[in-house]
């Protein structure tokens, strides 16, 4: 009996060690979908209400944060890609536990700038280890208590184009690993304590590039040829683990097919191919009432997949498709036999899960890149343009809150202990209901250079009292206004930094640019042109 006791208490004890809403701990939280169990998650909040701290991150990286235990883990880049770190944050306070520079690269991909950043694939983090993964640039695992390099693989290697973002998954004691270039395309499974391989499958389609066009409906074709090279190979989804009639399946979806795989041995069970221009998949497939669903990234079609199949099951086991309103980048989701989603234009749709019908559209406008989520029966939404749109997750369309922040956000959110974590493009938010973040007076004079950071920002000096000179005011007052402009200028480049040029033509004609003051026009404009020339090049 007293045996008996003991093996309850420590099975009670690892439930309550590991309960999910305690720590989020890959790409799209515990289960890879981007739900919650969490509850009296903000449904409200500004730069300072309901914001436990914000706090800076050194240099660019667009992968998610993960959190276990009181750390937040995430990677980060130089903006030319020579060095890649990964960063730890004590989840209460907001203070840097571990700032380590986990690989030195020497010819880093340099094409389309704004498409991508060069730390962009989200670790996964399990007790005692964190893995980090960065494409061809290199994996490794960390020992998450001293930083300590356990062991790494930079002997994997594919050209992505425009650098890496498929994320790295775990099960069985395997990490999964996704290389989809435009030379090479496998899936591999290493051994997660030695880094060793367990297995690799090579995988292509053999369509090439002009058929793919010719089968969209493209005419003129010569010159995507010469600047989109085998572009129909290259994908960035992030493959996830399934059960399905007792069997396990490792679904990954690459260019032009999503492939189902044994995740022990590697061995193919059954593909679907994309109809049309399949490729540069980003969405991670999600499984639900017995049903896979993912999208085909440019072809912007949504599939629901029966997994019983085996082989070839395009024309057998597609239950259904749904192309109006689906979203190349942005991931579902799935809850209550409802599948809801947004497209790149802040278009929101909300289908049945079981049949594809669609029950409802709604419009939460802006460009929206990151994954949403879900909890307490809400999800939030996040867009390039700072804001965060809260709705209801049922079969009416229902807009409960739309939260504007001085940000933009490409990375999707974390959610743990009624807390979220945001990463934009050059902080890090913990929202959580009745906090206040006290905003510095001078603020706003504060510039993000994207030098690394050696620790929590030093606590701002405060504005000097009424005792000052006449030509001390003066300085002071000057150097307001420039800080406001540069804070006007940082939410303008950050637009300019992930869009085309034609969208940066359009903002500089917009009525908006037009309001601006001259300093402030005169500065976006010299770093609109830097982004021109890069992005004509």
């Amino acid at each position: 009996m007293r045996k008996f006791v003991l093996v309850l208490a420590i099975y009670c004890s690892f439930l309550t060690t590991y309960a999910e809403d305690e720590y989020w701990n890959q790409f799209r939280g515990p289960n890879g979908d981007g739900r919650s169990k969490t509850q009296n998650l903000p449904l409200e909040f500004t730069e300072s209400q309901n914001v436990r701290w914000k706090i800076p991150i050194h240099d660019q990286g667009w992968s998610s944060p993960v959190v276990w235990g009181k750390q937040i883990w995430l990677t980060t880049a130089r903006e030319d890609g020579t060095e890649l770190f990964a960063v730890c944050i004590d989840l209460d306070s907001g203070k840097m536990i571990h700032d380590i520079k986990v690989f030195d690269v020497a010819d880093p991909q340099s094409e389309h700038p704004g498409l991508n950043s060069h730390a962009s694939p989200t670790p996964i983090i399990e007790k005692g280890r964190i893995y980090v993964h960065f494409g061809t640039y290199g994996t490794a695992c960390l020992d998450t208590e001293t930083g300590r390099k356990l062991w790494e693989r930079r002997d994997l290697n594919c050209d992505h184009r425009v650098r890496p973002a498929s994320s790295p998954i775990i099960d069985d004691g395997l990490i999964f690993l996704v290389y989809d270039g435009v030379d090479v395309q496998f899936i591999t499974a290493l051994d997660k304590e030695s880094g060793q391989t367990h297995w690799l499958e090579n995988r292509k389609v053999k369509n090439d590039l002009a058929t793919v066009l010719t089968s969209g409906g493209i005419k003129d074709i010569e010159e995507t040829l010469k600047e989109k090279l085998n572009d129909n190979r290259k994908s960035y989804a992030t493959p996830t683990i399934i059960e399905h009639n007792g069997q396990k399946q490792l679904i990954s979806p690459a260019a032009e097919a999503t492939f189902a795989y044994d995740p022990q041995t590697g061995k193919e069970l059954w593909r679907v191919h994309h109809q049309g221009w399949g490729w540069n998949v980003a969405c991670r497939p999600i499984y639900s009432s017995g049903l896979v669903f993912f999208t085909t990234g440019v072809a912007k079609t949504l599939l629901a997949v029966d997994p019983s199949g085996s082989g070839d099951v395009t024309n057998t086991h597609v239950v259904w498709s749904h192309r109006r309103g689906s979203p190349e980048i942005p991931s579902p989701i799935v809850k209550d036999n409802l599948i809801f989603f947004t497209n790149e234009g802040g278009v929101v749709s909300c289908l049945e899960a079981k049949t594809g019908h669609e029950i409802w559209k709604g419009r939460i406008h802006g460009n929206h890149w990151a994954s949403p989520v879900y909890a307490d029966k809400r999800i939030y939404f996040l867009n390039k343009d700072g804001k965060v749109s809260v709705i209801s997750a049922d079969r009416e369309f229902k807009l409960l809150a739309e939260n504007e922040l001085n940000a933009s956000f490409i990375a999707s959110p974390a959610v743990v202990k009624e807390s979220m974590i945001l990463r934009s493009e050059t902080h890090l938010y913990h929202l959580a209901n009745g906090f206040s973040r006290v905003i510095a007076k001078d603020e706003n004079l504060r510039k993000i250079e994207g030098k690394r950071a050696k620790g929590t920002p030093k606590k701002l000096e405060k504005k000097k009292n009424d005792k000052l000179g006449k030509g001390k005011r003066k300085k002071e007052k000057n150097a307001k206004n420039l800080g406001n402009i540069q804070l006007e200028a940082e939410g303008w480049i950050s637009y300019f930094r992930t869009s085309s040029a034609q969208k940066i033509r359009q903002a500089i004609e917009s009525e908006k640019f037009q309001k601006l003051a001259p300093k402030a026009q005169e500065e976006i404009l010299n770093q609109a042109k830097k982004f021109l020339s890069q992005k004509d090049e």
